[in-house]
């Protein structure tokens, strides 16, 4: 069986950072669990209530990204990106995994940020674990 990784055209940054999201700004802002992103997608989960997003559906998600620096450093930039729905995953009954792709994609790819940054990065995930 073939692995989704294996597909994917861009290395995904794994984080868990909050993200808020809408229908549009008309909506109230829901809250979810960023859990991977890519410069042109994110995975995130939230509850699977009445604001959960279905395939499809139109997005408006606030979010912030890691940006490592060569000193093992790094600073959150804050993103606002248009997208559609184009999976929703049940992780549990009352739980769902969101994946969103951006109209516009992100300047950079967090995934693979440079060799430089990829210590700074290893050091971030252990410490979010």
């Amino acid at each position: 069986m073939q692995d989704n990784d294996d597909r994917r055209k861009e290395q995904r940054l794994r984080y868990y950072w909050p993200i808020w999201f809408a229908r549009d700004l008309s909506h109230t802002l829901s809250q979810g669990q960023m859990v991977d992103i890519s410069s042109r997608a994110a995975a995130f989960t939230c509850y699977a209530d009445n604001d959960c997003p279905y395939i499809g559906q139109p997005i408006i998600a606030r979010f912030s990204v890691p940006r490592y620096g060569p000193d093992d450093s790094f600073d959150m930039t804050d993103f606002t990106r248009e997208g559609h729905v184009f999976r929703v995953d049940n992780v549990s009954s009352y739980l769902c995994r969101i994946a969103v792709q951006f109209a516009e994609p992100l300047p950079f790819k967090p995934g693979e940020q440079s060799e430089e940054d990829s210590e700074a990065q290893r050091t971030h995930e252990t410490a979010a674990v």
